[in-house]
């Protein structure tokens, strides 16, 4: 009963978030064997005000929000704690600026293939959602908005 119970409270804990968090256009890169990481892009709009805090996949040992961005005349990339979504305003994650990492892969990245993702989220007044979202896999060059190199 206890069991139930639980696994009722999180389907509607992450039923409140899919309805809280619109995801458009979600894609990765493909890999290949021995490779680390995958940067995933995507567009998200939230119907209120809230952040993203945090991300999971079960194809890696960790999933971060990162960022690009120019520190004098080079390109950097760094991981951040946070990402906000003000309420109806669309965020890209998009190659050379901010994007979802996909780090310590445990297996390669196969086009075509869809990617599970739960996207950890915080509301305005603290509360805290999980979003699970598939991605899609792309081969490399698949996508035609630039290169995402480390």
């Amino acid at each position: 009963m206890f069991k139930a119970l639980s696994m009722i409270t999180l389907l509607l804990a992450a039923a409140t978030a899919a309805a809280q968090v619109e995801v458009k256009g979600a894609w990765a890169r493909a890999t290949v064997a021995g490779q680390t990481g995958s940067g995933a892009f995507m567009t998200l709009t939230a119907k209120e005000h809230m952040r993203i805090v945090g991300a999971a996949s079960p194809v890696a040992g960790v999933a971060e929000i990162h960022e690009m961005a120019m520190d004098g005349n080079v390109m950097r990339m760094r991981a951040v704690p946070t990402l906000d979504l003000p309420a109806g305003q669309p965020i890209e994650l998009k190659p050379g600026g901010y994007h979802l990492m996909l780090l310590d892969l445990k297996r390669a990245l196969r086009p075509g293939e869809k990617v599970a993702v739960d996207l950890r989220l915080e509301t305005k007044d603290g509360k805290r959602l999980t979003q699970p979202i598939e991605i899609d896999v792309r081969a490399p060059g698949a996508a035609s908005s630039g290169a995402h190199k480390h």
